[in-house]
């Protein structure tokens, strides 16, 4: 692992944020029917989560010498409020994996600061991941670790 693929990386994960921002705005208005009005004033919620981490990844970014993405991963969408917790739910898993790698590749790099930064990211994506999972009357999945 170089800085230089750390940035990139990171970059990889700020477009995953931003996809989670843009998913969540549109989910948060379009969930409709009584079971779905409580998550959907908490997918309000985690899309401002999302911009704070999207916020802090460019941080990140910028400090390792690099230029923050601007492009968004795509997002799914559907007409069925539960179709669109399941693509959240599988999104929140995947970038919790990835951050849980990110966290080892920062801490090679002694890149300490950054690591620290992504823990407490990680922290708010597991809850998300929790609110979905009890939203779709499921257990969490676990998300393990990207190899």
């Amino acid at each position: 692992m170089t800085r230089e693929e750390l940035i990139r990386v990171l970059n990889e994960d700020l477009s995953r944020e931003y996809q989670a921002i843009i998913a969540y705005v549109n989910y948060s208005q379009v969930l409709k029917g009584a079971a779905y009005m409580n998550i959907a004033a908490e997918l309000a919620v985690h899309a401002k989560e999302e911009l704070s981490h999207a916020l802090q990844i460019a941080n990140h970014v910028d400090y390792l010498g690099g230029m923050p993405s601007v492009t968004a991963k795509p997002v799914e969408t559907s007409e069925k409020a539960e179709e669109m917790l399941r693509f959240d739910l599988a999104n929140e898993a995947e970038t919790i994996r990835q951050y849980r790698r990110r966290v080892k590749q920062a801490d090679e790099l002694n890149e300490f600061a950054i690591a620290e930064g992504l823990r407490g990211i990680l922290v708010e994506e597991q809850d998300h991941l929790i609110s979905l999972a009890t939203a779709l009357g499921i257990d969490p999945p676990n998300p393990g670790i990207a190899e």
